[in-house]
């Protein structure tokens, strides 16, 4: 079965007066039907970048320089305004993290919600568009559907302008649903309530979900898979399980280090990653991490290496994976 979404060798650079900002630098991945993927990686690896390039929804400074975004087996890059803007709501939705200000402040979240099916299904009555927004408040439990639809975006709580956005994302069924970062401004008990329920409606519509966070603890709640990225590359691919069992990347690795552990000693520090993320006016010829990598080598600085199969779905961008790398204390991977 064809994937519903195929990224083959994606590149986009913002055009800054500091020169050109290489975003994304040759990202490949791919999302099954039904699926949901995690994206995952520090501010400023690409997450974002990639997701506002497959939905077209860019700066006007931004550039897609190379690669393909098929979608049901169409190019995204080579499709016209109209037709993406057919398909931005329908076929492709997305949750973004601040619903405040992706909410308009002076119409009625009913209303909104309306003004999406409305968009794409424009012979609708005004009590179809109605009951079809009261049984989407139902279907993301926001109580009170009846009140609600008459209530504004700053009378709800942050957690349940969330549940609006996804109502709004979910209003015309969407074959694949884009959610970036939807739970960070929440607290965890809303969070985990937010994430349950997108795991409810990508069962319940069969739904692929990409969903992007720096968190690979809300990752192991939600995701099946997962992707690891950095400097503006994918670092690391696999299962959900092998991320967590078997990490073959020192930058997973080290995103691993830094979660909370509940049974830890409370004396116990977490290990933070040491150093900054790179420079993308200047972006490094070889691996992006090897000056934050505690186990980089010479050759780790000067070429990039290219990705190892670790296993089933499992691969990994590192020279320690190679053959030849050396079984030394100094290799995680091959001791």
């Amino acid at each position: 079965m064809e994937p519903v979404l195929k990224i083959e060798n994606l590149k986009t650079s913002f055009m800054t007066s500091n020169g050109e900002v290489q975003a994304v630098r040759g990202v490949s991945f791919s999302v099954e039907k039904g699926e949901i993927l995690g994206i995952v990686g520090e501010s400023g690896s690409g997450k974002s970048v990639t997701s506002m390039s497959i939905l077209q929804l860019l700066a006007d400074t931004a550039r897609i320089k190379d690669g393909r975004i098929l979608f049901d087996g169409e190019d995204l890059t080579k499709v016209s305004k109209k037709k993406m803007r057919e398909i931005r709501g329908e076929k492709i939705s997305m949750i973004f993290q601040d619903p405040m200000s992706s909410l308009n402040p002076l119409i009625t979240a009913g209303k909104q919600v309306e003004e999406m099916i409305k968009e794409h299904h424009p012979n609708k009555s005004k009590a179809e568009l109605k009951q079809e927004v009261l049984e989407l408040f139902e279907k993301v439990r926001i109580p009170e559907p009846e009140k609600r639809y008459r209530s504004y975006p700053h009378e709800f709580s942050g957690g349940m302008r969330q549940r609006v956005m996804i109502a709004m994302a979910l209003a015309n069924k969407p074959e694949l649903l884009i959610a970036d970062e939807p739970t960070t401004a929440l607290d965890v008990t809303i969070q985990d309530q937010i994430l349950r329920q997108l795991r409810e409606l990508e069962k319940e519509y069969g739904t692929s979900i990409i969903f992007i966070t720096h968190d690979l603890g809300v990752v192991a709640e939600l995701c099946d898979r997962v992707v690891v990225m950095y400097g503006g590359l994918v670092m690391e691919e696999a299962l959900i399980e092998d991320i967590f069992e078997k990490p073959s990347h020192p930058y997973t690795m080290g995103l691993l280090a830094s979660i909370p552990d509940l049974e830890q000693d409370k004396s116990e520090k977490l290990m933070p990653i040491a150093g900054s993320p790179p420079d993308m006016t200047n972006p490094p010829k070889g691996c992006p991490f090897a000056p934050r990598c505690p186990y980089a080598r010479n050759i780790c600085a000067q070429e990039l290496p290219e990705f190892v199969e670790v296993g089933d779905r499992h691969k990994s961008r590192c020279f320690l994976l190679y053959e030849e790398a050396p079984a030394d204390e100094n290799n995680p991977f091959r001791k």
